[in-house]
């Protein structure tokens, strides 16, 4: 099993103990509404509370917005300040500093994040839902140092903002907006030559894993890079090649291995089999650098109308996960947190998740991972069309595909969802190529994975064709896709979608068809917010609704999954299985049973 580091933010690349520092934890912090921090030099000295009327502490990664930080102001605050004192002890090696480098990573931030080292500019970066680092080698020194932090944020419909609100109030399916910093933040000391990325992907066919490796090094003349596979501490296969550029790619042949009475291990929601997998970058046998990684083989593939997972059908009992907590909104309270809704929506019967309008911290696509979690990976939208939303969305989506490439829990790319910053897709020759061009891009980058555009209706060159659907009875249901789905497909019915199918100008080519959206039954006993359709007032109420469309989808054979909405409420919305405390509102072995009960015509090929 795989070297695994509790709380290690980035569980998939990992370099052992002592090479990480997290930095979550108290910091000081300050409201800076007249923007006056900059000419001020709060980068060089922090202003104390005397000083500045908003200066206080708060509790990272939670934002300022939330019970969590201490702070709680939900109300607009467009620049933040972070500033806390860090003690670096230096590597050393035979009594002389080892000459490593120095990381500060941000596993999330938004949205312009400018970060300073010792009153030293350090680099800064655009974007909530990507990651990002900076080398501060340069600016750090043994001793105390200052790392201080600016977030700039807006209600700027251009840049990518998922569920987070536009507004002074909650509205519609909108939530509190998140401000500054929301997902861990750390260090990491990197050797000088070093193994900077790793893409992984498995050919099932051929039973090999291709790697890709960027190596950064002063010099690349003597240096080797060697991958290690085993399976269950079991060796599998040794690789061993030149690196003496930048970019080295080689293969694993799992198949011919020497443990091949082992037999190809696939990954799948039944059975989630990894291996484990450790690099190493050589100088005359001397290993510079060593990081230890994992991965699983698994294909997943369309032909014709249907969804292949290892060559399989796959009927994906999918459920919308947004990812709110109550105290802490978008950021999860902690690892233990993630666990249990994964533990929790298994429990309810479904083999996977709809991560709608947010990129989760990447420790729930690790146990997503280890517990066979099929996962939709989708990216935050904007609310406009305009040059800078293009750019924003575009810049940001290529960086998060490359991020999460190596899960395979993942296995769908959901870039648009239901014409958000698209709105006049279905007839505008612009928006239509905009699309067009995220899914190819997506698609060279990752070949492998399906992409829907966009999700919900209004496709244009789709994978998947995905409806939303939230009619309250089965039979209706049943009634509208059972005999009526083909003119759905082809944009001759709309019947109780918002929107056709498909685009202006684009056909139904036979591809396979989820009902990616339904359900979001209201159900709780205050009598406060809000659901799809009629609120139900019982736990009977709930179950019968919840069967009789659920059931009603998986009879129709032309339909290939399901996603419920959704695991929780979230804030205003009372439409989850389980409450805001994660407490399920019925029982999750009721839920179960209908989900997993075989019903004729379910997905017949």
């Amino acid at each position: 099993m795989r070297c695994y580091e509790a709380g290690h933010p980035r569980p998939q690349f990992t370099r052992g103990m002592g090479s990480w520092e997290n930095l979550d934890g108290l910091w000081d912090f300050a409201f800076d509404d007249e923007d006056k921090g900059v000419p001020e030099g709060w980068f060089r000295s922090f202003p104390t509370a005397q000083v500045a009327k908003a200066a206080r502490k708060i509790l990272v990664p939670f934002t300022y917005e939330t019970p969590k930080s201490g702070v709680g102001d939900s109300g607009r605050h467009d620049a933040v300040w972070y500033h806390r004192n860090v003690t670096l002890d230096f590597p050393k090696q035979n009594g002389k500093q080892s000459g490593k480098r120095l990381f500060l990573r941000f596993e999330g931030s938004d949205y312009h994040t400018d970060i300073w080292v010792n009153g030293s500019f350090a680099g800064s970066h655009d974007g909530g839902y990507a990651r990002f680092s900076f080398d501060i080698t340069h600016l750090a020194r043994p001793g105390d140092n200052e790392i201080t932090v600016r977030v700039e944020d807006s209600f700027d419909l251009a840049q990518p903002r998922g569920k987070q609100r536009w507004r002074e109030e909650n509205f519609g399916c909108w939530y509190v907006q998140t401000t500054g910093i929301w997902k861990t933040v750390w260090l990491e000391w990197v050797p000088e030559e070093h193994i900077a990325a790793v893409k992984m992907t498995p050919v099932l066919a051929w039973g090999r894993l291709d790697i890709e490796c960027e190596v950064c090094a002063g010099r690349y003349d003597g240096l080797e890079l060697e991958a290690l596979v085993t399976y269950e501490g079991r060796f599998i296969t040794k690789i061993t090649v030149s690196a003496e550029k930048k970019r080295v790619s080689l293969e694993a042949d799992l198949v011919s291995a020497a443990a091949s009475e082992w037999g190809l291990q696939t990954w799948s929601p039944d059975h989630p089999r990894l291996y484990d997998i450790a690099f190493r970058l050589l100088r005359d046998g001397t290993a510079l650098d060593e990081a230890a990684s994992y991965f699983g083989m698994r294909e997943i593939r369309i032909s014709g109308s249907h969804i292949l997972l290892n060559g399989e059908p796959l009927y994906q009992r999918l459920i919308l996960d947004q990812g709110y907590w109550k105290d802490s909104h978008l950021t999860p309270p902690d690892e233990a947190a993630l666990i249990a809704d994964i533990d929790n929506v298994m429990a309810a019967g479904y083999n996977g998740v709809r991560k709608h309008q947010k990129t989760e911290d990447e420790r729930f696509l690790y146990w997503a991972d280890v517990k066979g979690l099929l996962v939709w990976s989708e990216m935050a939208a904007t609310y406009q069309f305009n040059d800078a939303a293009v750019t924003n969305f575009t810049r940001e989506w290529m960086e998060i595909v490359p991020q999460f490439y190596n899960h395979p829990s993942i296995i769908v790319w959901t870039p648009f969802n239901e014409s958000w910053g698209i709105p006049r897709v279905a007839t505008d020759a612009t928006q239509q190529r905009f699309t067009e061009a995220i899914y190819y891009l997506t698609k060279s980058y990752d070949p492998y994975r399906p992409v829907i555009v966009n999700d919900g209706w209004e496709h244009t060159v789709s994978d998947i064709i995905t409806l939303h659907d939230y009619e309250e009875k089965g039979e209706n249901f049943w009634e509208r896709y059972g005999e009526h789905l083909e003119n759905i497909l082809k944009n001759r019915l709309c019947h109780n979608l918002a929107k056709p199918a498909l685009a202006d100008g684009y056909e139904y080519r036979g591809k396979p068809v989820i009902i990616s959206e339904f359900g979001g039954i209201a159900f709780n006993n205050t009598g406060a917010g809000w659901g799809y359709g009629n609120k139900v007032s019982t736990k009977e109420d709930f179950l019968q609704r919840f069967d009789a469309i659920t059931t009603a989808i998986k009879r129709v054979a032309r339909i290939c999954g399901y996603c419920y909405t959704q695991v929780t409420d979230v804030q205003q919305e009372i439409n989850g299985i389980m409450d805001m405390d994660r407490n399920f509102k019925v029982d999750p072995g009721a839920l179960k049973e209908i989900n997993e009960r075989n019903v004729s015509n379910l997905y017949a090929i």
